[in-house]
């Protein structure tokens, strides 16, 4: 390796730390505010209130996809974006959000009778303003992602949940029922939209005709056909819960869904945000494109691989703690804690798709693992709510091996040594797991404010032990000298 490319790798290296350190330390305090939205309107709303708005997302948030059109991950991922390119996108992703808006509105009437709920029709109706919203906020947010500004990014993405959840429980505390819910994501877009424009410091010129933008509608459009089969095969659960077993039972999926997937998405989603402008700009390095995938298989692994297992393992009492009682979810709630965990052994290979603009080749391996989705679920749901998370897991088990091998294939990154990083993971994930399951078990009936803490000291330990393995202890110091450079960069710049 050369100065120049030793330089560089460092220099790439400790930026993408010290984003890495921003973005997730923003999202950890997002996950908070998320957490204690979970809690505190558990105990104000219903299980068919959330039934009724998760029935609408399942359907309608498919027009999210066609807003951004894959257009924000074009503009990142872009090695040169002039500012009348960065206008059109702008109009483009505005356009097609006011274009779906009423779209979804024109649908509104189908959504009800697709699930026999009447009052779906005025509630669907109503959500379509958030593709406005979030229309007009794609490419300042891909524009803050693309200038590695994650302090403001990180920022933004803190006040508008924040204020949405003090607005929601007020009204839900007042009686809004499942309109609180509503208000909530129409809240958040808005002050997401209005931080994020502020933040980014521009304001779109007028769309101008003559400029070059076939590249991005390429990206964009492969991209968009990748997430929709995606979506499709993500929300299944959702939509077959929905229609065979009523918003009740949507709603306690739902609970068990939001209390660990969301926070799950929100942690691992802002690893794309720093490692898509990194890995972009060194795609034509094989040897430091794999040094840095492999760092990230091991980051995310070590973090939320671990953090999973925890709570898998202590199911009962997280759901009992977080979620209050009438809410009988443990049993899902740990399997999509498994199923979280899969996910997570594989995420590192969306990124290699996405900097390397391999948007076919992610689409024609998304229909695989989507087709493997969908029929693990369609038996699933025959046994209920358990049964469906059951399946759901067992397609991301099956999923993520294939997931790495399928990459390798269309790229020179060597898929051994990530399978070596995911057993060490899975082998700390599921010692962790062990030791707060046995905690748990022991302390039955102590209150859940009581065994969640003991249980993560439980996890804690065991994961301490496991540093006694030369492999382990060689991965963990490996991001304790990461994480320890850039603090000490970021302190020396001041």
């Amino acid at each position: 390796m050369s100065v120049g490319e030793d330089t560089e790798r460092r220099g790439l290296g400790r930026s993408a730390a010290r984003g890495g350190m921003v973005v997730l330390g923003g999202q950890g305090v997002r996950i908070l505010v998320q957490i204690a939205s979970v809690a505190v309107l558990s105990r104000l709303l219903t299980p068919r209130d959330y039934g009724l708005v998760a029935m609408v997302l399942a359907v309608v948030a498919v027009a999210e996809i066609f807003r951004d059109f894959g257009l924000s991950t074009a503009a990142i991922q872009a090695k040169v974006l002039t500012r009348a390119q960065q206008s059109n996108l702008w109009w483009l992703n505005t356009a097609l959000g006011v274009g779906l808006a009423l779209v979804v509105i024109a649908a509104a009437p189908l959504v009800a009778v697709l699930y026999g709920e009447p009052a779906l029709t005025t509630l669907t109706a109503a959500m379509a303003g958030i593709f406005v919203l979030n229309g007009m906020a794609a490419q300042y947010r891909a524009d803050l992602t693309r200038r590695l500004l994650f302090t403001r990014l990180a920022a933004a993405t803190i006040l508008a949940p924040l204020l949405a959840l003090g607005i929601a429980a007020y009204a839900a505390a007042n009686g809004a029922g499942y309109w609180a819910l509503v208000i909530q994501q129409l809240v958040q877009a808005a002050v997401g939209l209005v931080a994020i424009g502020a933040f980014a410091g521009w304001l779109p010129g007028r769309p101008r005709r003559g400029v070059e933008m076939g590249g991005f509608l390429r990206f964009g459009w492969s991209l968009a056909g990748t997430q929709l089969i995606n979506y499709a095969a993500s929300n299944i659960d959702s939509v077959l819960i929905g229609t065979r077993l009523g918003a009740d039972q949507l709603g306690s999926y739902n609970r068990a869904w939001q209390l660990l997937m969301n926070p799950l998405v929100q942690l691992r989603g802002p690893t794309t945000t720093v490692a898509l402008p990194v890995l972009s700009r060194i795609r034509d390095n094989p040897a430091l494109t794999q040094r840095f995938v492999q760092r990230g298989q091991i980051a995310l692994g070590y973090s939320l691989g671990a953090g999973l297992g925890l709570v898998a393992g202590a199911a009962a009492p997280v759901c009992a703690l977080f979620l209050g009682p009438g809410w009988d979810v443990a049993g899902v709630f740990a399997l999509l804690a498994c199923a979280g965990l899969f996910q997570t052994l594989a995420y590192v290979g969306y990124w290699v798709y996405l900097a390397h603009g391999l948007t076919t080749e992610l689409r024609h391996y998304t229909l695989v693992a989507s087709a493997l989705k969908v029929l693990c679920v369609l038996v699933g749901v025959q046994y209920g709510i358990t049964g469906v998370a059951v399946g759901y897991a067992t397609a991301h088990l099956l999923e993520w091996p294939l997931s790495l091998w399928w990459i390798s294939r269309r790229t020179r990154l060597r898929v051994g040594p990530l399978y070596l990083g995911a057993a060490r993971i899975l082998l700390v994930a599921g010692a962790v797991a062990a030791a707060a399951y046995a905690t748990a078990q022991a302390l039955h009936g102590q209150h859940p404010a009581v065994t969640v803490p003991i249980c993560v000291v439980a996890g804690a330990a065991a994961y301490a032990l496991l540093l006694l393995v030369p492999p382990i202890r060689r991965d963990v110091m490996s991001l304790v000298v990461t994480v320890r450079g850039a603090l000490a960069q970021k302190v020396s710049r001041g």
